[in-house]
């Protein structure tokens, strides 16, 4: 095969895979991606109460699952999960801390946006910071729907990184101008300049290159077929326990951004 034949069959989606494949082996040191302490555990734990319940044996499904952080908090909660990721290091890594922590969670290599799971298998279907980067957001809804049971629920964490307001604007500039003075803590490393250069570059090529906000992803949700589509911006919680792990105006830049919750269910019949 030619090298303009490769260059020509690498798509955006090759691109995003390669790209968490290579943030695989820095991927938990990042505040926001693990958690670093019982205190935000909690707090995980009581939003995902807040919008699932307790797993009491349910069948969960973590889409991209990565290093398997949420496929932990539900397994906490009593539900049977499976974590689909199609990047190979961080299936390595999620693997690796399931038989540390001595874990039944399966983890399997799958496509987010075409899982190749059965029809109506799933009691709960949850990712956290997947739909910003979805290529095509109407038909991975339409996938998660078609794998939910009837009656089961869909919740989504993530948030609009793209847009961003003053305040945000504000402490992220006072945040970089402290740890240039050597002032204030820094923030822990996620990459190289390539790396970060290749993040911009998928975020202005994927559907929400304009920033994912919660009413879009809402509106696209009810169009797939769900009901009962309710959004959650009350992540104070969360923030507050995460907070420890930055400086504090790199934690109030984080505070101030448009992060959400999504529950939506399937119809039941």
């Amino acid at each position: 095969m030619s090298d303009v034949t490769e260059r020509r069959n690498y798509n955006l989606r090759d691109e995003i895979k390669a790209y968490w494949s290579e943030r695989a082996a820095t991927f938990d040191l990042s505040p926001g991606h693990e958690i670093f302490s019982e205190e935000e555990r909690a707090a995980w734990h009581r939003l995902i109460r807040r919008h699932l319940g307790d797993g009491e044996g349910r069948m969960a499904l973590d889409l991209a699952s990565g290093t398997g952080v949420v496929s932990h908090l539900l397994d906490d909660l009593g539900f049977r999960v499976t974590g689909l990721d199609w990047a190979d290091p961080m299936l390595e890594r999620a693997r690796s801390k399931a038989r540390e922590r001595r874990r039944t969670i399966s983890f399997r290599m799958g496509d987010a946006e075409n899982t190749m799971e059965p029809d109506d298998h799933y009691d709960a279907v949850v990712n956290r910071h997947l739909v910003w980067t979805l290529v095509d957001p109407a038909a991975a809804f339409a996938e998660w729907l078609r794998v939910l049971k009837p009656g089961g629920t869909l919740l989504i964490v993530d948030g609009d990184f793209v847009n961003t307001n003053a305040l945000e604007r504000l402490f992220s500039k006072l945040s970089a101008w402290g740890q240039r003075a050597g002032l204030l803590k820094a923030d822990t490393p996620s990459g190289s300049r390539q790396m970060m250069e290749t993040h911009k570059s998928i975020l202005s090529r994927v559907h929400f290159s304009q920033g994912a906000r919660a009413e879009t992803v809402a509106d696209i949700l009810r169009k797939a077929g769900f009901v009962d589509v309710e959004i959650d911006t009350d992540l104070r919680e969360i923030h507050r326990t995460q907070a420890p792990n930055w400086n504090v105006f790199k934690a109030l830049a984080r505070k101030s951004q448009h992060r959400y919750a999504i529950r939506a269910s399937k119809p039941a019949s």
